[in-house]
Order: structure tokens, then C-alpha cells, then sequence
């Protein structure tokens, strides 16, 4: 899963950011080997509970895992997009965490979402075809 990445610009993060935005991209390392269905639930389940995150609050989080680790500023999007959803789940929000393919060229990509809005990413990114997402519920809506 690779893809350029929009802003290569490096934040500056207070000590206690660039802690937890640094344990956000080594968890994430960590979480990328799980099988999908084993990751998608375990976003799923460490979800529960948050508010939905602002475009800001995704792109601050984006920002600082990027800054800390060159994994997430380079090309690896799935580790990316999983510690972004981590960082904003210690806040007590949650974008939506999705990956998918085009297929002329074949690429997959992996990358968050807040209201149907990738956070972050280039204009290619509308040319997916979303596979596998995690969500936030809509009220009233069963799952």
C-alpha cells in the first residue's frame, strides 16, 4: 500500500505530543501485521465510545505521526492511517479509518476520513474504491 503523501511539512509538537504521537506509530507498526479483519476490529473495538473527530483534530494527528516517524511520512500509508486513528482515539475521538485499490494503475492506499472527507491526501484519493472501512455508527442507524 503506498501513495504520495500531500504535505510533507514537519509540526512542532510539545514533548507530551511527540511522546504520544511517537507511541501512536509504534503501536500502529506493531498492529499493521494483524490480519485486516483482526485490525479492523481491534479499531473498531478500542473506537467505541469516541466522538467523531473534527478535519482539524485528524490533520493535527496526521501531522505529528508524520513528523515523528519517517514510515508515516514516507510511504506507508496503512501505518499512517492506523496511528492517526490511534492519536485521536487517546483524545477521545476517532476519524474513519479506510483502505482500498484503483485499478488503472493497480494501488492500494489506506487513509482517514472525517465526514466522507479524506484528511490529508491528495485529490487521487477519490479514485479508490474503498474495501474494508471503520466507520462511526450514524445515531438511530443500526450498524
Amino acid at each position: 500500500m503506498s501513495m504520495s503523501v500531500a504535505s510533507g511539512d514537519s509540526t512542532q509538537l510539545t514533548w507530551h505530543r511527540h511522546l504520544t504521537a511517537r507511541a501512536a506509530a509504534g503501536t500502529a507498526r506493531l498492529l499493521i501485521r494483524l490480519p485486516p479483519r483482526r485490525l479492523r476490529r481491534f479499531l473498531e473495538v478500542t473506537g467505541a465510545g469516541t466522538r467523531p473527530a473534527t478535519e482539524e483534530q485528524a490533520l493535527a494527528a496526521r501531522a505529528a505521526v508524520v513528523t515523528v516517524s519517517s514510515r508515516c511520512a514516507g510511504q506507508g500509508c496503512l501505518q499512517r492511517s492506523v496511528a492517526t486513528v490511534l492519536l485521536c482515539q487517546l483524545r477521545g475521538v476517532r476519524p474513519d479509518w479506510c483502505t482500498g485499490v484503483r485499478t488503472q494503475p493497480f494501488i492500494a492506499h489506506a487513509w482517514v476520513e472525517v465526514g466522507g472527507k479524506p484528511v490529508g491526501e491528495s485529490d487521487d484519493v477519490r479514485l479508490f474504491h474503498t474495501l474494508m472501512s471503520v466507520r462511526r455508527p450514524v445515531r438511530g442507524l443500526p450498524r
